[in-house]
């Protein structure tokens, strides 16, 4: 018999295994301390930083939140040997329901123009690209200070 998984709010003795499953699926880079990036996001709206777990293990994370304008996706992320199994979908189902419940009337998010098979998951569960360039500024510096 399957494992059942759940997705909950994110919990702090997560922290080690969601660091391992972030950067098991690239999306750690230079700039960005993972650890540092948690700590933020629970100081605002934990309760929409989500996690799937299969058994002991964490398996999946969404980060998103709510501006008052748009809400964000951040974090996204299935390990590997759970891909293609309808998580990545989950995930996404459940922040959007956490969105729509505090009055988020669209969602955007950010990928890599190279990561096709991301980029072929949004437009699966209805994304779309939009005619816009992303600009950023960091006003904390990290780390290394490279670009991500």
């Amino acid at each position: 018999m399957a494992e059942s998984r759940t997705i909950r709010p994110f919990e702090d003795h997560d922290q080690e295994q969601v660091i391992r499953l972030w950067q098991a699926c690239g999306l750690v880079s230079p700039v960005n301390d993972p650890a540092l990036d948690i700590e933020r996001k629970k100081r605002v709206q934990r309760e929409m930083f989500l996690v799937a777990r299969i058994g002991g293990a964490v398996v999946g994370t969404v980060m998103a939140g709510y501006e008052g304008h748009r809400g964000w996706i951040n974090y996204l992320a299935v390990s590997p040997e759970h891909q293609m199994t309808g998580l990545g979908r989950a995930l996404m189902e459940e922040a959007e329901k956490l969105l729509r419940a505090i009055g988020c009337p669209k969602i955007n998010l950010q990928v890599r123009t190279s990561n096709a098979q991301v980029r072929a998951f949004y437009e699966r569960i209805g994304f779309g690209e939009e005619p816009v360039v992303s600009f950023g500024k960091r006003l904390v510096q990290d780390s290394s200070g490279r670009p991500s």
